[in-house]
């Protein structure tokens, strides 16, 4: 929730009236009604949280691959540009991250 606010730069935090983070108290309204409203289906809560992982953990080596080619280039990380032995340990964890999905999937399936 905190993310959808700050990525577009609205007045976001609890500590801000309604009317200066208008947008920050809708997203929290509509993300509390979207649960009560889960409550009245036949949805399992438990299997809806064991499947939001493993779609969180599915969809990280995609992000973590993204983050890496990005790190390298000055015109977006300026003089901040990753290097050395962090470089190569974030492609380390990129490539483990993919094997573990790979095995979960072979698991899964086979």
């Amino acid at each position: 929730m905190g993310e959808a606010n700050t990525g577009r730069k609205w007045p976001v935090g609890l500590a801000r009236k309604p009317k200066q983070a208008v947008a920050f108290y809708a997203v929290l309204a509509i993300s509390g009604l979207l649960g009560i409203a889960l409550n009245f289906t036949a949805m399992d809560p438990i299997k809806a949280l064991y499947w939001s992982a493993v779609l969180n953990g599915v969809l990280a080596a995609p992000v973590m691959f993204a983050l890496m080619v990005l790190v390298r280039r000055p015109k977006v990380m300026g003089e901040l540009v990753v290097k050395g032995w962090l470089y190569w340990l974030g492609w380390a964890s990129t490539v483990s991250m993919a094997f573990c999905i790979i095995g979960m999937a072979v698991g899964i399936f086979v």
